[in-house]
This record gives C-alpha cells, structure tokens and sequence, in this order.
C-alpha cells in the first residue's frame, strides 16, 4: 500500500500547491498525502495533525516507500510528506511553488525532520 501511494504521489510532481488542495488540479501537503493514500486504496486523515496521530512511529533507518515524514517549520510540526525511497521525499511545498522531489539529504529538511511515521 505505501509503495503504491508513493508511486501514486510521484505521478503528482509540477502540479501547483495550493492551499487546502487535495486533486491534481493543486495539493497543499496533507492533501498529496490523502490523495495518494485514497487512488492507492487507503482512507487516511486529511490534516497533518490527524496524520500524526494516525501514524505509528518509525525509525529513519527502517524507512519504507510510503512512509510519512513529519517536519518543524517556524516553531511548529507543520509538514508533512512521503518517503518514496533513496533518502528521498515527494511534498506539496508551499504556495508559488509545485510538488516536488526533495533529498533527506539536504541540510534544511534534515534539520526540520522530526519524526517518521506508517500509516495503520
């Protein structure tokens, strides 16, 4: 189920982001995350706290595709994305930008990483 919904969330990359999005025509961050869950098969929360309630804590070294990245931006668990492998990540940004592919490796998401997490 998670590899599909990573595959499915990889198709969505250069749709724009749009705030409370949750369809190709735009995505905000949780809104790729329910939408790739749903084609995929799976009924998940909408907003990014109920994703973090919903999701049982994994550890970074045992990511899988499909798993869920939680992370810390001004202050504040606010983000979130999905692991799709290769210490990589598909997101829906922020406004003025599109899905994109961003690397675990990356000095600014590293940092804002604060948790992983699967789907029950």
């Amino acid at each position: 189920m998670g590899e599909r919904a990573a595959g499915i969330a990889l198709q969505q990359v250069g749709s724009a982001y749009r705030y409370g999005g949750a369809s190709p025509t735009g995505f905000d961050c949780s809104g790729l995350v329910q939408y790739a869950y749903r084609v995929a098969g799976k009924t998940v929360p909408r907003t990014t706290g109920q994703l973090w309630n919903a999701a049982g804590a994994v550890e970074y070294g045992d990511l899988q595709a499909g798993d869920l990245l939680f992370f810390r931006f001004d202050g504040k668990m606010s983000h979130v994305g999905i692991y799709v492998g290769g210490e990589q990540f598909v997101h829906a940004p922020s406004t003025g930008r599109s899905v994109a592919v961003e690397s675990l490796n990356a000095e600014y998401y590293r940092r804002a990483l604060i948790r992983a997490g699967r789907l029950r």
